[in-house]
This record gives C-alpha cells, structure tokens and sequence, in this order.
C-alpha cells in the first residue's frame, strides 16, 4: 500500500515513497518528469496542511494524563502512536527488529553471582504491570505471600468503564479480592436490557449480560488500598530493566537501580510485554481486534446496551474489506451520557486498516446506528485500542520463575477485547495454583505451564473469530457474516439460557456448541458451502480436533474428576500439584467452571 509522498531525493532525480506498513522506500521513475514533482510536492504540502476531521475533534478535546493498561490513553499523539506500532506489526517482514532481552537466565545461586552483598528487596511474588496485575497480587496477598507490584506509570485506573456483568465481579468476591459493598461503590451505571442484533435480521434481547459499568479508577483504587491493608508494596514509576533467574531465586533490576528478588516474576504487562515479545521472537499475531469508539453526551434514549450488534455488510475501509461490529453502553458519568465502540477483526498484513482509518469512517457511520447527529453530542473521550491474538494460546511458561498472566498469556477469548472479563474467570484458579507452586516448589517452566494449560474451548474459539472477519478478494458473498451471525444466536435463543447465556460471556462448552451446530444445519443448510469457503478447509479441520478434545475434556471433567480427586489427599505434594492442574485444565477448558 503506497500512501501519499514523504520526501524528495535531489540527487537521485526521482521521487522517494514510503510504505508506511513495510517502512521500506519504493521508487518511481514515472515521477521524474518536474512538472509532476512540483504538483506531487503540492498536494502533498496541502494534505500536510489540513489536519483529519479525527484530528481536529481528537485536538478540542481537553485530555487528561495517560495510564497504563490498554484504552489508557485518548490524545491524538497516542493514537499516533499506538498506529505506527500496528503498522510495525502490519509489515511484510515477520520479525521487524530483533526483540530486546529482558529475560536473562543464569546457572548457579544468586550467592555465586555479581549481585552478591548488594542490597536486595525480597518478596514471594513479584508482579510486573499493576492495572490487571493488582487483582492476582492482591488474592496472593490475601494468602499471605509476600508480594510486590512494580508499575512502570502511576497505579491507577482509566477514566473509561469496564463493562462486565454482577455475576463476573463475584468471582473476584470469591477470592477475597472484593466485597460486595465494594462492588457497589465501584459501579457507575446499571442498565437492562441488552440487545444482539445483526443487519435488520431480527433482534434478540438478554437480562443481566455486561450490564454493569464498572469505574477503573474506583475499583483499582480499592484493590490498591487492600493491597497494601495486607503488607503489598507498590513500586510506582519505575521501569523494569532485565529479569535475571537464578536456580534459587529471580531478580528484576528497575531503571532506577533498585534490585527486587523473588521466587516468582509474574508478567502482567498486558499483549505487548516485552517479556512475551522476547518469547514470541516478535512473531506476527494470528488476528487482531481492532477496536475504536467514543464516550460521548447527549443521547435521550439511553437505557439499554448493544452486547454485539452488525448495522451493515462487509465495508471497504483503507485498502481492505472490513465486517464491523458495534457495542454500545449507558456510560456512568450521567443520563444522557454513552460509550460506543466500532470494532473489527483483521489478519495483520500490509494494507490493512489503520486505527485514524477507522475512526474517520466511525464518524461517519455511528450518527446511523445510534441515530443522532454527530452535531447533536459532545464528544468526552476517544477510545482505540488494538487487541493482538494468538493460536496457540494460553503460552505456556518459556523460563523458569516467570508466568505469563491475564492479556500477556493469552487467557481471553479471540472474539474479545480486552481480558477483565476472563481475568476474574480464572483469578480463582490462578490464584490457588500459583500459591501451591511456591509453598511447594514447583517454579519451573515445565510446572508453571501446567498453570496456562492448553485449553480446547478457548482453541475451538478460534473459528468463530475467522469467520467474523472478512476474507480478503473472497468470493463468499457479502452479507455471509451477519446472516451466520444472525441464525447462530437465532439457533441458541431457541435453545434457551444455559446454551445462550455462557457464549455470550465467552465460555464455550461442547454440549451447548453441539446443540447449536445442529440447530444451526438444520435451520440453514445452504450457508455451509459458504463456511468452507470463508474459513477454509484447514482451519475447519484444525478445529475440528479442537472441538474432539473439547467433548473428551467434558467426559473427563464430568466423570473422571469425582473419582480422582478424592485419591490426591494421599498423594505427594508434586503429584497433588500436577492432578490439581490438570483437573482444572479439564473443568475450565471444557466451560464447566460456569454455572447459571
């Protein structure tokens, strides 16, 4: 994808183009000719000029400091940034540059080492990255561990809400993380009900699903006041240099010169931890989320939510085709107040859309769906944010005394953006294992992948997010998306909450995905062709094993679990450690960790 010109090269006669999405220079002799130069250099000077309607709104907008987490920023200098890196990722090349080492493994003791007789601050846990990681320090605390927090920003939460369901918080209530008061206070907006709909098909209405919106800056700051109740400490601003692991022990030396020891480096600096970069050798990601959107004032009907909803058939936006998405959410920071995101699923590669691409199509499109005149509402904040997925997720541990945690391991669901939702699915086990992995030991990579296991209704989840995304120079026609959209949820809404209600909060289960499936050929045979056709016939028979191995998971979780589990209590500690794990690896890959 050629965009517009960059600079003139005097000396070569020729005009020099840059491709934004490779960063290599491309020339083109047709552009020697002088007369077309100095028109070029005009055009160029003039769209240099005028800024982009995203631009000119994102610039009147009164901005507050950044935070960390995703959707912690909203200026257009961060929107600036975050699209050179997705360029970066967008490249022809598969690994841009060389990923910085921060994970330094050393044989022998730390006693053995140059940082023997140095002063160290030592703690159980160490988590790196504070705004998901304060929900698993804080659980540990609560166990009490020792634990440490090292943010590279001050801890806190962004002013945007996380919207999530009642039912999703008591989980972090179950874990000593929250109280239900706490839950009270954190809670901005409560709105019913919650509407999928998909291109004028037919709407289907649900109770009590992401109807909460919960404040970031509240919730965090609560967590962060239990923390440090419990002993936790926090070290805000403070950047962490390099990882040393040792046989006994691991260090973190921070930008400042301090030193931390621990017997577990948590990594909790979300999808672009360099930590992960280092392991995944900067690998493109397998499919991204793509995610803008508004808060916005003004909107007179605003009692109920879009959970997911479709106004259009696939859009052609930049250089690609695109099937957007929509959610939409009574905002807490008044009644007339609503956030609305514009969201869509790309394979990385060059051509594809930008996130300012995005939005100057939002600008055009969100007045129609929301029905209201971008003249009619005053703009708050604008939201962006990308979400990088990959196909053999949760990652399994690369080095010994350091687990990947929340967004950096891969927990969430493909079809998802962003991982709050997931984290408080897993806190609870998470929690309980890691805390068993210290007090016995088990601190190697090979123990602490058993804590980010291979999981098939997470795998199986996979087909659901190529077939939302919009196949390039395809001959599936272009409403495909929403009419398979539209007879899958028809299909579960038939069959009633426990098949409708889990899909919706992202866990897959083999019966409900089964009963669907049927349902769903049922009801439309001829949109199958279309299926092999979208989603090829490799990715269907790679999910195919997955969804085997899903049914397996339910036969084991269901029958073979209350036979096992009763033998562990006489079993060896590293025995008791690797059943537990593969116990849950078995309830929660195969969904039975939800209940109604």
């Amino acid at each position: 994808m050629f965009l517009p010109l960059t600079s003139c090269n005097p000396n070569m006669g020729i005009v020099i183009q840059l491709d934004h999405c490779s960063g290599l220079y491309q020339q083109h002799p047709r552009l020697t000719n002088p007369l077309v130069r100095r028109t070029q250099r005009r055009k160029l000077l003039v769209a240099q000029a005028v800024p982009s309607r995203t631009q000119r709104i994102m610039e009147s907008i009164s901005v507050t400091s950044e935070v960390g987490g995703a959707g912690g920023a909203y200026s257009y200098n961060a929107l600036k940034r975050l699209d050179q890196i997705w360029s970066n990722i967008c490249s022809t090349q598969t690994v841009s540059q060389e990923p910085q080492k921060v994970v330094v493994p050393n044989p022998g003791l730390l006693s053995n080492s140059d940082l023997a007789g140095k002063e160290v601050e030592k703690f159980d846990v160490v988590v790196c990255g504070g705004t998901l990681g304060i929900f698993i320090a804080t659980a540990l605390s609560a166990k009490g561990l020792r634990v440490g927090i090292v943010e590279r920003n001050v801890l806190q939460g962004r002013e945007q809400e996380w919207n999530i369901s009642r039912k999703e918080l008591l989980e972090l209530v179950e874990v000593g993380v929250l109280t239900d008061e706490d839950i009270e206070q954190a809670t901005s907006s409560k709105f019913n009900p919650n509407r999928c709909g998909f291109e004028d098909k037919g709407e289907i209405w649900v109770q009590d699903i992401l109807n909460l919106g919960v404040s970031p800056a509240k919730l965090i700051d609560i967590v962060k006041s239990r923390f440090n109740s419990l002993g936790g400490v926090i070290f805000e601003s403070c950047a962490v240099s390099s990882i040393r692991v040792y046989e006994d022990i691991a260090t973190l030396q921070l930008a400042g010169g301090k030193i931390l020891s621990c017997q577990l480096v948590l990594d909790a600096m979300g999808n672009f931890s360099p930590v992960v970069k280092q392991i995944r050798s900067g690998r493109k990601p397998d499919g991204v989320c793509l995610v803008v959107g508004t808060c916005a004032h003004g909107f007179r009907e605003n009692s109920s939510s879009d959970v997911i909803y479709s106004s259009s058939s696939v859009e052609k936006i930049g250089d690609s085709e695109v099937q957007l998405f929509w959610e939409a959410f009574p905002a807490g920071s008044g009644p007339l107040d609503r956030t609305t995101y514009m969201f869509t699923y790309v394979q990385p590669r060059p051509g594809s859309p930008k996130l300012e691409e995005l939005l100057e199509s939002y600008w055009d499109l969100m007045p129609k769906y929301q029905g209201i005149s971008l003249e009619n509402v005053e703009i708050q904040r604008v939201i962006y944010g990308i979400f990088p997925t990959y196909r053999d997720s949760p990652l399994p541990a690369a080095f010994d005394r350091i687990l990947q945690f929340g967004d950096a391991s891969g927990i969430q669901s493909p079809v998802s953006f962003g991982g709050f939702g997931s984290l408080t699915r897993h806190l609870g086990r998470l929690s309980s294992g890691i805390y068993e992995a210290i007090n016995g030991g088990f601190l190697d990579a090979e123990s602490l992948s058993l804590l980010n296991p291979y999981m098939p209704n997470l795998s199986a989840s996979w087909l659901f997010q190529r077939a939302m995304s919009a196949k390039q120079n395809s001959n599936v026609y272009p409403e495909f998306v929403n009419d398979l959209l539209h007879v899958n949820f028809q299909s579960m809404q038939k069959l009633g909450d426990p098949v409708l209600r889990p899909f919706l909060q992202d866990v897959i289960q083999f019966g409900a995905l089964t009963k669907t499936l049927g349902l769903v050929m049922l009801n439309k045979p001829q949109i199958i062709p279309s299926i092999f056709k979208q989603v090829g016939v490799p990715v269907l028979l790679d999910w195919s094993g997955h969804f085997i191995v899903l049914g397996l998971y339910t036969f084991l979780s269901t029958f073979a679990d209350p036979a096992i589990r009763p033998l562990l209590d006489s079993s060896s500690s590293k025995t008791k450690y690797v059943w537990n794990r593969r116990l849950d690896a078995w309830k929660y890959g195969s969904g039975l960790d939800y209940k109604l």
